[in-house]
């Protein structure tokens, strides 16, 4: 019997009814936990000026927090995701969130600006737990509900990217940004207690040694075509969305609309939105539909940018940017995640650690970028760079057919 079989065993009961085999209320849990582990990445974001004045610092120094931050999520993804292939999930999971804690608790109970940072590094990398969540739905998932249980849990997962800004705005403005730090804390204690509880044991699915868990992470991207693909799609999708709300911000809280921090924050449930999208797309991937859709939700990014672009005077066409951008990259992500998963059964975590990695590079490159052409050229100029960047990948999109053509019988389709 497979480690996701015997998992799925467990899980049998009343409760595990549901027709796609897994708990609703697990599902649920899994969604939350992976939202609120994620949003980790993003707290400090509205909080760099406070930070600045606190710790005596330039506006540039403090937002090297933000850099760190990511720079930690990055080393997590390469070394500790593809842990989950090699370590049994749950102690695993237990482990890194109690990891988190101590960091977030270090975090807000920071006395100099180099204690913060120190503890950011460590949270960031540790919050990769979302991304080891969310193979570990695919596992247990059958095969005919991967996709739908898969794209409910990335709705967690983006709903916590989106919100943790808001939140963040908030709880900092009637409490202080250490509450931001300790209250995080606090959640991830509870929430490693409450998933060591729920989760099922979950083998390893190798026994391979770490350094080669790490060398054969690598090889995948070589072995599967289909990898490398949907991790560039994604590449170009996060990195439109990316430029797209590192700049936002500058626009509200400039001439034409006059927003302060915490009406930014607001705006950012708009984004959220978006999330609905998610179940959505799963049921397509389950459909066979994932192709199709990706090309479609290319054109719906870009014709999105072109709002934008048009509607720089007017909030509701930029908030209904913002929603159909949303929409776009969270098809993208979900349509490509299911591919991914059907490569290997055995390497979830690994393949899972690679293309995340992949386009996690490009919303960095896409963050920095769209800063730099916002500033250089204003919001039509961020418009256009945001529209070609899923035009590129649409183009990338129409070779598919001939790289089908080209593959060996048997082969994952793209």
């Amino acid at each position: 019997m497979s480690a996701s079989s015997e998992a799925r065993t467990s899980l049998r009961g009343p409760a595990a009814t549901a027709p796609h085999g897994v708990p609703g209320w697990l599902v649920a849990l899994l969604a939350v936990a992976s939202g609120m582990t994620v949003a980790n990445l993003y707290y400090a974001q509205p909080l760099l000026s406070s930070l600045s004045g606190v710790f005596h610092t330039s506006t540039a120094t403090a937002g090297t927090l933000i850099t760190l931050t990511q720079v930690g999520y990055v080393i997590g993804m390469l070394f500790l995701v593809p842990l989950g292939d090699r370590l049994e999930k749950r102690n695993l999971i237990t482990v890194l969130l109690t990891v988190t804690t101590l960091a977030l608790v270090a975090a807000g109970l920071a006395t100099s600006f180099p204690m913060l940072l120190i503890a950011s590094l460590v949270s960031g990398a540790t919050s990769v737990v979302a991304q080891i969540l969310v193979p570990f739905a695919a596992s247990l998932a059958p095969d005919h509900a991967r996709g739908r249980i898969v794209g409910r849990v990335m709705s967690g997962l983006l709903t916590g990217i989106l919100l943790s800004r808001t939140l963040s705005s908030l709880v900092s403005d009637l409490a202080g940004w250490r509450v931001v730090f300790l209250g995080s804390a606090a959640l991830m204690a509870v929430l490693a207690m409450a998933l060591r509880a729920a989760l099922p044991r979950h083998a390893p699915t190798t026994t391979i040694p770490y350094h080669h868990v790490l060398r054969s992470t690598v090889r995948l991207v070589r072995t599967h075509p289909v990898l490398l693909r949907r991790g560039l799609y994604q590449a170009a999708m996060f990195g439109a969305f990316s430029a797209f709300w590192t700049t936002v911000s500058f626009v509200l809280t400039g001439p034409h609309f006059h927003y302060s921090p915490i009406g930014v924050g607001v705006f950012a449930l708009v984004g959220a939105a978006g999330a609905a999208i998610a179940p959505l797309a799963g049921h397509w991937a389950d459909r066979g539909l994932a192709r199709p859709m990706t090309g479609i939700a290319f054109v719906v990014a870009a014709l999105a940018f072109a709002l934008a672009g048009f509607g720089g005077h007017s909030v509701i066409l930029i908030a209904l940017a913002a929603i159909l951008i949303d929409m776009a990259v969270q098809t993208t992500l979900i349509l490509g995640q299911h591919m991914v998963y059907q490569l290997d059964s055995a390497a979830r975590a690994r393949l899972n650690s690679a293309f995340i990695a992949m386009f996690f590079v490009g919303g960095a490159v896409g963050s920095q970028l769209g800063s730099a052409v916002y500033h250089t050229g204003g919001w039509t100029a961020l418009t256009v760079l945001g529209a070609a960047l899923p035009f590129i990948a649409f183009l990338y999109w129409t070779t598919e057919r001939r790289q089908r053509a080209a593959a060996k019988p048997g082969t994952a389709s793209l």
